[in-house]
């Protein structure tokens, strides 16, 4: 819900955005790694 005031509620900040970003990157070349072993075994 947004307020007239313009009070924003549960944003994080830049750097966990960021950061959360980069784990989920990591775990999706992750996964293209290990399927790609499976396949190409």
């Amino acid at each position: 819900m947004t307020t007239p005031s313009g009070e924003q509620r549960y944003e994080p900040p830049p750097s966990v955005g960021k950061l959360g970003l980069w784990i989920l990157l990591f775990v999706v070349a992750a996964l293209a790694v290990v399927l790609g072993g499976i396949y190409f075994t």
